[in-house]
């Protein structure tokens, strides 16, 4: 049979693209001719594929090399486990902060200090101030070296720090002491500005940090003042510390305590504790009665604004004839619920729809409360402690969900012990540190300063205590935090005398250099089937984080 002129799936050479236009195929020396032709390209390219890659790999492994010597790897900071700083002759106020100070990532403590002088070379008298004068230190967290120290005219009132975070602001610690508002940079201990105190306005902390309101691209703060017989609010700005606007009257009568809340649509609020409950009362509106236009880009949450009262603008948010604490449940949250603590109960409140979660029923509560994660359902958990009577107080831990008892314990109630605190781990919960003295321990039934012990509860080993007996001064102030984030937990303890000369102590001591020495304490029933050696080596094993 013939073939046709036309290529086919078995004869693919016929085609116009490979043979000659006339459609007659190559001769077999042409196409043993092209085929070696073919085969020396392909060789030729395959030799500079080949030299191309070695080449890039040599260069990468050049640029590596070049680098590991030419940038050296970060230097991580060398801890002391333990160190200690003593002023002689001085005296220390209830002020304690924990922040980053020489840009290291390591967090630093700062504090206030009644001296004559700092270094040799940083006396009250070379700054032309009175001595004895206030100095406020800041040591590095590492070694307890001083960072910085600022001299600052007497007396003493209150400090706050962290009020540099978002907020445009180039200072972070603001002090009330003598006539004077002076904002501190944490990083240098320069002033950054300093006013005189508003006359007949003697403001407390929390200092509140509120939005820019007088147009500089700086976040402003409000001081509230609470005296008898009214409770007054003062703008100042952040950038340079001067009044904005008018004093503006939040009630007619002294409140307790008050705090800044914002909710979940973007709205402030000024949380005020008065003697029939919390109320809240918008920051737009106060604004506005310290200048007109002022509340201009504040915004305003409909829901809180429903119940509102007609006249005043108050809001309220819990009622109570007995309300003695008010605190945020963390700093983060859309927005952190409110826990309030009252002669009878202990209650949690919604902060975006202010509804009453849970409430559970105490009697006096001894100490501020405290938060931590015992389970991990990622809700925080609450530590109380109840005065049960008889110098004895009962530890509990609440269920953050529900206001159930988690955990509990009972304790002789030790005078000078510090507020319950927490350490949040990599394993979604937190080890909690408390104060206090077995009973079983006790040599009566008084407890004194000298009988105070701190423990380490652990929540996977819920049967069982680690005592130490470390601490036993007269404790001013005391944190239980991370150094550093995700590693390095750590006890900051500040003793001496409160406002007297003697001998003031700044310490730190690694939270598990205490455990090879501490006791393991069984409680309750049932126990721990783990030997003492193995809950230790859990502590051991602890790995941190941040909340």
């Amino acid at each position: 049979m013939e073939t046709t002129g036309s290529a086919t799936e078995g004869d693919p050479l016929k085609g116009g693209e490979d043979g000659a236009e006339t459609g007659t195929a190559p001769s077999a020396t042409e196409l043993k001719k092209k085929s070696c032709k073919e085969v020396i390209g392909l060789t030729k390219l395959t030799h500079w594929r080949t030299g191309f890659f070695f080449f890039s790999l040599f260069l990468c492994l050049t640029i590596v090399f070049a680098f590991s010597f030419i940038i050296p790897c970060p230097v991580r900071p060398q801890y002391l486990l333990t160190w200690n700083r003593t002023f002689t002759e001085a005296a220390t106020y209830d002020f304690l902060a924990i922040e980053d100070a020489s840009k290291d990532k390591v967090m630093d403590v700062l504090f206030v200090l009644k001296d004559t002088e700092g270094s040799p070379n940083n006396t009250c008298a070379a700054a032309g101030l009175p001595s004895p004068c206030v100095f406020v230190i800041a040591v590095d967290g590492t070694d307890g070296e001083t960072l910085w120290e600022r001299p600052l005219a007497p007396e003493f009132h209150w400090a706050q720090c962290g009020l540099d975070d978002e907020s445009g602001r180039n200072w972070d610690c603001l002090l009330s002491h003598s006539d004077n508002l002076t904002a501190v940079d944490k990083f240098t201990g320069e002033v950054r500005w300093q006013q005189p105190q508003l006359p007949g306005l003697r403001s407390t902390v929390p200092v509140l940090s509120v939005p820019d309101l007088d147009g500089d691209m700086v976040s402003d703060v409000a001081l509230v003042a609470s005296d008898n017989p009214q409770t007054q609010l003062v703008f100042l700005s952040g950038k340079t510390g001067e009044q904005v606007g008018s004093s503006v009257v939040l009630d007619s009568k002294k409140t307790a305590n008050h705090l800044l809340h914002r909710t979940a649509e973007g709205s402030h609020y000024v949380l005020l504790q008065k003697d029939t409950g919390l109320y809240g009362l918008a920051l737009w509106r106060i604004a506005a009665k310290a200048k007109a236009g002022m509340e201009k880009g504040l915004k305003k949450d409909k829901h809180w604004e429903k119940t509102a009262h007609a006249t005043s603008g108050m809001v309220p948010i819990f009622e109570s004839d007995s309300l003695q604490q008010v605190l945020r449940t963390g700093e983060t949250g859309d927005p952190p619920n409110l826990l309030l603590v009252t002669g009878n109960e202990v209650a949690l409140v919604d902060g975006k729809g202010l509804k009453t979660l849970w409430r559970f029923n105490t009697s006096s509560v001894l100490s501020e409360p405290s938060f931590g994660h015992f389970n991990k359902d990622e809700v925080l958990d609450v530590v109380v402690e109840e005065d049960i009577g008889n110098f004895t107080k009962r530890v509990m831990i609440l269920d953050g969900k529900s206001g159930g008892v988690l955990w509990e314990v009972d304790l002789l109630a030790s005078p000078n012990s510090p507020r319950p605190g927490a350490i949040h781990t990599t394993n979604s919960f937190s080890i909690f540190v408390f104060w206090g003295m077995m009973p079983s321990e006790a040599n009566s039934s008084e407890p004194l300063d000298s009988d105070r012990r701190s423990y380490l509860l652990h929540p996977l080993y819920s049967k069982v205590l680690l005592q130490s007996t470390s601490f036993l001064e007269h404790i001013i102030m005391f944190k239980a935090t991370l150094l550093e984030g995700g590693r390095h937990a750590a006890y900051i303890v500040l003793t001496g005398p409160k406002e007297s000369e003697g001998t003031v102590v700044l310490s730190k001591r690694k939270m598990k250099q205490d455990v090879p020495d501490s006791k393991v304490l069984h409680i309750g029933t049932g126990g721990s089937s783990e030997t003492n050696d193995a809950i230790k080596e859990a502590f051991n094993r602890l790995r941190f984080s941040d909340w």
